[in-house]
C-alpha cells in the first residue's frame, strides 16, 4: 500500500492568453522507505507536480482534475486548517536552493525552534534539546553553538543540512526533497545525498526526489518516473529502468550521459514545447526518432512493458 498516491492529475495556470495546462493526467506513488525519483528536463512539470501534493502552488494555479491520496485523504480537498498539520509534521519539504531558503535576520536556532513549537507543540528546554538533537542528525558538529549563528555563517552545504534538520525535525513520514543538491560543489552532493538515504534507512522515511540528474537517481533512487512536457511518459523500478529503458525520451537522456563513454555524445534535437504551445498527439513526437503517424494525433497511454515498468510510447 503506497504511502502518498498521485493519481491522474491535471492542472493548469490562469494567464494573460487564458487558462493552460502543465499538468497532463500525471500519476506516482510512493512507497514507505523507499526514494522515488521524478526526473526530467527544465519545465516539464517536476517542482509544479510535488508542489501539488502539499497545494503550495500560486493563486493562478488550478487543479482540473485527480487526486492525491495520503493516509487516505485526499489532499486536494483538504481544508487550508487540515493542510496546516500535514505540512511539516508529516509530509516536509526540503527546497530546491539552500542559500535562499533560510530568512537571513534570524539565528538557525531560532528558525528550527519555530518548527519544533509550531508541529510538536513543545516549548523551553525540550523544545531546545529537540532542536541540538536535529542538528546533530544531520552531522552538524557543535550543534549548540551552530544554534546561535545566523545563515551567512553557514557554508552550502551546511545551509542544506540544517534545512534538512527542520524538515526531520518532526518525525516526518514524507520528505519532498526537490533538487537538494542545487548549487553545491560534487563533494557536499555526495555527502547531503549519503546523508538523505542514512535518514531514509534509519527512520523508514519516504523520499520524493525531483531532481534532473540522472547520477543522482542511478546511485541512490528504488524508483524513477520520467517526466516530459507535464506527461509521466515511464515509470519503472530505479534499476529496471537503467537496464532496459523504454520510452525514446529516456532513453535519449541516458544516451546524453557522459558515463556511457560513448566516443560521441549523443543531443536531443530540438526544445521541450513551453506551456503556451499546444501538441497534437504525443508530446514527444516532434523530437522523436522513432516517430511514427499515430503519434501525431493521438496520445499513447502508460502500458505494462515489464514487471512495474510502465512505458508510453506506440513503439514499445
Amino acid at each position: 500500500m503506497p504511502v502518498l498516491e498521485v493519481k491522474n492529475l491535471n492542472l493548469g495556470f490562469n494567464c494573460e492568453f487564458g487558462f493552460r495546462q502543465a499538468l497532463f493526467d500525471v500519476s506516482f506513488s510512493l512507497e514507505k522507505g523507499k526514494m522515488h525519483a521524478l526526473v526530467g528536463e527544465s519545465g516539464c512539470g517536476k517542482t509544479v507536480s510535488a508542489m501539488s501534493i502539499l497545494q503550495l502552488l500560486p493563486k493562478t494555479a488550478r487543479v482540473t482534475g485527480g487526486e492525491i491520496t495520503f493516509d487516505g485523504q485526499n489532499l486536494l480537498k483538504a481544508s487550508k486548517k487540515e493542510l496546516q498539520h500535514i505540512r511539516g509534521a508529516k509530509i516536509a519539504l526540503i527546497p530546491q536552493d539552500p542559500m535562499t531558503s533560510l530568512n537571513p535576520l534570524y539565528t538557525v536556532g531560532d528558525q528550527l525552534l519555530e518548527v519544533i513549537k509550531i508541529h510538536q507543540h513543545i516549548t523551553g528546554k525540550e523544545a531546545y534539546n529537540k532542536a541540538v538533537e536535529s542538528l546533530e542528525a544531520v552531522q552538524i558538529p557543535c550543534a549548540s553553538e551552530r544554534m546561535k549563528a545566523y545563515p551567512h555563517e553557514f557554508s552550502g552545504g551546511m545551509k542544506q543540512r540544517a534545512i534538512i534538520a527542520m524538515a526531520l525535525a518532526c518525525h516526518a513520514e514524507i520528505l519532498i526533497a526537490d533538487e537538494p543538491t542545487t548549487a553545491l560543489d560534487v563533494t557536499i552532493q555526495a555527502q547531503i545525498m549519503k546523508l538523505l538515504r542514512e535518514i531514509q534507512s534509519k527512520t523508514d522515511t519516504s523520499v520524493l526526489l525531483i531532481t534532473h540528474d540522472l547520477a543522482l537517481v542511478g546511485e541512490n533512487a528504488d524508483y524513477v518516473s520520467v517526466m516530459y512536457a507535464g506527461r509521466i511518459v515511464e515509470t519503472a523500478p530505479a534499476k529496471q529502468f537503467f537496464a532496459n529503458p523504454k520510452h525514446p525520451y529516456s532513453i535519449a537522456l541516458l544516451r546524453s550521459l557522459p558515463s556511457n563513454r560513448q566516443d560521441k555524445l549523443e543531443t536531443i534535437q530540438g526544445q521541450p514545447p513551453g506551456i503556451l504551445q499546444d501538441i497534437n498527439g504525443c508530446r514527444f513526437h516532434p523530437r522523436c526518432k522513432k516517430c511514427i503517424d499515430i503519434c501525431m494525433y493521438k496520445i499513447p497511454d502508460l502500458e505494462n512493458v515489464g514487471i512495474n515498468h510502465y512505458s508510453a510510447c506506440f513503439c514499445n
